[in-house]
């Protein structure tokens, strides 16, 4: 696989990876680097391979989600380090998926981390790195329009459908999904005028808990955020259980 990919104009970089402008009229490749923030970019550091890893889990996620009936943006992976996706326009919305306590919920609300939820939970945050992407119910969503009725509902049936199926792909390997983020954006007709969504951006251990269902140990983020070490060791043992190899 060449190493040197043709793209256009790079177009925004973020955290986690780099946007650019794609060769083809609407699409973008996004390229997975190795560095690593937490707390709304005050902690940051290099998790070596990191963009490798997180380019051929996103891959393999968005192709299995693509079998059973999920719309994503992803067409293919270009490299090692980049993916060719679908141009959308983004729903400025994080959207959380939760099926143990963990993280901010167990701070917010006083309950012990690692207890498991009677029922998935879906919250949503709003996209805005200045504000630390705020928590916002549904009203806010709907009175602010940032999606409309239709779209809520479809982002909701999607995001359990996404749930179902990646708790019971994880629980295969012996991980126990904790909880993840998800992105959705909107595919326009070339009228402009209908669209479609699809879920975007990536699924990777850096929007993920994944704890090993024997031990509870880390195999996410988590272990820079709380500088328990061992991030790489951590992001290559998913990827093994996942049948990645490099």
């Amino acid at each position: 696989m060449a190493t040197e990919i043709s793209k256009g104009d790079k177009l925004y970089e973020g955290k986690a990876k780099i946007l650019y402008k794609g060769i083809e009229t609407g699409t973008i490749i996004q390229y997975f680097k190795d560095d690593a923030t937490a707390f709304n970019n005050q902690k940051k550091g290099t998790i070596t391979g990191k963009g490798i890893i997180n380019n051929k889990v996103t891959e393999l996620v968005m192709n299995n989600l693509e079998r059973i009936g999920i719309p994503t943006h992803f067409i293919e992976r270009l490299s090692d380090r980049e993916q060719l996706v679908r141009e959308v326009d983004i729903v400025p919305l994080e959207v959380i998926v939760r099926n143990v306590v963990a993280g901010t919920m167990a701070k917010r609300l006083g309950i012990e981390e690692g207890t498991p939820l009677m029922r998935p939970l879906i919250e949503f945050s709003l996209k805005d790195d200045d504000l630390g992407d705020p928590l916002i119910a549904e009203e806010h969503i709907l009175s602010l329009d940032l999606a409309d009725d239709e779209e809520l509902s479809e982002i909701f049936d999607m995001t359990h459908q996404i749930n179902d199926f990646l708790r019971g792909m994880f629980a295969g390997i012996g991980i126990n999904l904790i909880d993840f983020k998800l992105e959705y954006g909107r595919i326009f007709d070339e009228d402009g005028i209908g669209y479609r969504l699809v879920l975007a951006d990536e699924f990777s251990p850096d929007n993920c808990r994944l704890w090993d269902m024997k031990t509870n140990e880390k195999l996410d983020k988590d272990r820079f955020r709380r500088d328990l070490g061992g991030e790489v060791e951590a992001y290559q043992e998913v990827a093994r259980r996942l049948g990645i190899t490099f």
